[in-house]
């Protein structure tokens, strides 16, 4: 489903993306982690179009990126939810993914009314869709994100920290939600709770100074000495002793 391949892109002297290679199916979800500026964010602008790659490649479904705009990618099957939502707060939450899929999925009438009500379904928000996403708690105010993201009729879905704020149940709560969504999209997952990537990723794919430096399944990479040193910020020496002392 996405293909990218030797994705590179650099600001002055600064390196978000160096030959970043890597491929993704339908059903399979994939975290990214890595410190701050490794270059997380960066990639998933590179592969919504938010900003351009200096070298590579991005195929969606076979579809080469290359020169399409971020909108145009959205009509592709591209989708991102963040991780301060911000609806409009005034409007309703049903409208709030209306707007979603009209806009992003071109959908119109009854067409773009029945995405939105079955994204909502989805998403466990059908019992709040007449009051006004601005009045909702933040586990909903998640949901409502993924909401917006699916009723674009995506492809690919990237979440960018949807779970930073919620406390633990509720992070269990919204990974279940990721977990039922996977078996119909490709999904991408920068997280910081490892629990969360545990419970959905297949494979984790670590970032560090806009390099690849690891791709493997979750338990193999947290458990790798390079994450264990750059990632957690612990060093060797103290990562082996505390597995010993454990």
């Amino acid at each position: 489903m996405l293909e990218v391949s030797g994705l590179c892109k650099r600001y002055g002297e600064i390196v978000v993306a160096d030959g970043i290679t890597f491929s993704l199916q339908r059903g399979q979800c994939m975290g990214v982690v890595g410190p701050n500026g490794a270059g997380k964010s960066s990639l998933f602008n590179l592969i919504t179009g938010v900003a351009a790659a200096d070298a590579g490649h991005v195929r969606l479904d076979g579809v080469d990126l290359a020169g399409k705009r971020a909108h145009q990618r959205a009509r592709l099957g591209v989708a991102r939810a963040f991780q301060i939502p911000q609806p409009f707060p005034k409007l309703t939450v049903f409208q709030n993914v209306l707007a979603a899929a009209t806009f992003g999925a071109g959908l119109d009438g009854a067409r773009a009314a029945a995405q939105a009500q079955a994204a909502l379904e989805r998403c466990g928000l059908a019992g709040r869709a007449a009051e006004p996403a601005g009045r909702l708690p933040l586990l909903d105010r998640k949901r409502l994100e993924l909401a917006k993201a699916i009723a674009t009729a995506p492809k690919l879905l990237l979440l960018d920290e949807v779970a930073g704020g919620l406390t633990e149940p509720e992070v269990a709560l919204l990974a279940a939600l990721v977990a039922e969504l996977k078996a119909q999209y490709a999904v991408m997952w920068i997280e910081h709770i490892p629990q969360a990537l545990h419970a959905v990723a297949d494979r984790i794919l670590v970032l560090h100074f806009g390099r690849k430096l690891l791709e493997a399944p979750p338990a193999e990479a947290m458990a790798s000495r390079e994450v264990r040193e750059i990632y957690m910020g612990l060093a060797a020496e103290s990562a082996e002793d505390a597995d010993a002392a454990a």
